[in-house]
């Protein structure tokens, strides 16, 4: 760790979206997970949220840039389990389906606090989360293949919402106060340590100016 990139990782959490976030509802191919994750990193998103039947999620593979060691992710063992908890931040929810009243994806306000829902490629979103979204959203196809690959979508719906937030100006002030900026690099860049102090429920040890540990005291006890 440098000066540099200490100062280049404050610079990213100071653009994070705290209240923008996917929830990938069972998808079980490591590319297409790691490239949502590579997406999500892209425009500033911190957490995502993801269900498996089998209680965990797929393992990451290189297409994600290394976006996991930036990109928390939450796993839930049921989609309504997870919308429950995205309702109590006050979340809308657009799942990424096709039906009847579904809109184009740009036409829908992402300013908002959101979470976008992506089922895996073979089902899409399954009838339950369907049928508790706000609302569907969809790409519109002009050629013969009838959707694009779930990764893909992500990463379009997501640049839109960039887009929205920008012009609203969400990127040009941090969304976390400085405490929370200086806790959210420490989990980032000494996630062990971080792991360590939370369980003795221990204040994290400042960080100098190239991000290492302050040493002292509260160091001392471990």
């Amino acid at each position: 760790m440098t000066t540099e990139r200490y100062q280049k990782v404050l610079t990213m959490l100071r653009k994070r979206q705290p209240d923008l976030t996917i929830l990938a509802e069972d998808v079980h191919k490591p590319h297409n997970l790691s490239a949502m994750l590579r997406s999500c990193d892209a425009v500033g998103i911190a957490k995502v949220h993801a269900t498996n039947p089998t209680g965990g999620i797929a393992t990451f593979n290189e297409t994600s840039a290394s976006a996991e060691k930036w990109v928390q992710v939450q796993v839930h063992q049921t989609v309504e389990a997870a919308i429950m908890t995205l309702r109590g931040q006050a979340m809308q929810l657009f799942a990424a389906h096709f039906s009847e009243r579904a809109f184009d994806y740009r036409d829908v306000d992402y300013s908002k606090p959101t979470c976008i829902l992506f089922g895996n490629e073979k089902w899409g979103v399954t009838q339950k989360a369907a049928e508790l979204a706000d609302a569907h959203v969809i790409i519109p196809m002009l050629g013969m293949v009838p959707s694009l690959n779930v990764s893909v979508a992500t990463a379009i719906i997501l640049f839109e919402a960039q887009r929205q937030r920008r012009v609203a100006g969400l990127y040009d002030v941090p969304r976390f106060s400085e405490p929370e900026l200086s806790e959210q690099a420490f989990c980032l860049l000494h996630p062990k340590e971080a792991k360590f102090y939370k369980a003795k429920g221990q204040p994290f040890p400042p960080l100098h100016e190239d991000g290492s540990i302050v040493r002292g005291t509260s160091e001392s006890k471990r």
